[in-house]
């Protein structure tokens, strides 16, 4: 999961830098090629726009952002009540010397799949 959330952090950093260079060019375009007035206030009314379109997606990435480490926090927690469950299992049937027969192929690929998305387990 972190992996994903640094390749969407990238993804941000990389749209951000986009529009800085879009931005940047835009605004050489418009001092070289275009000195009319009336041209150039359509082309500033532009760069506003992407000036407003670069700041939406900041808006986005720090909203992103904080849902990705929101879920990070649920996924810890989710993993601390896991183990906490399992430990009290075990120590129940250490209690009640209760023998649980072997997993089945379905009950073993939940788990390995279960163990895939939380290593920590």
């Amino acid at each position: 999961m972190e992996a994903e959330v640094d390749k969407l952090e990238l993804m941000f950093q990389k749209a951000d830098s986009d529009l800085d260079y879009i931005q940047y060019r835009l605004e050489y375009e418009i001092k070289t090629n275009h000195p009319d007035s009336a041209r150039k206030k359509n082309l500033i009314t532009l760069l506003k726009e992407l000036s407003a379109i670069k700041s939406r997606y900041q808006t986005s990435y720090v909203r992103i952002k904080s849902v990705a480490i929101k879920q990070e926090e649920t996924k810890s927690r989710i993993c601390a009540t896991l183990n906490k469950t399992m430990t009290m299992i075990q120590e129940l049937r250490k209690q009640t010397n209760v023998e649980l027969a072997p997993l089945t192929k379905k009950r073993k690929l939940q788990q390995s799949n279960l163990k895939s998305h939380m290593p920590e387990l």
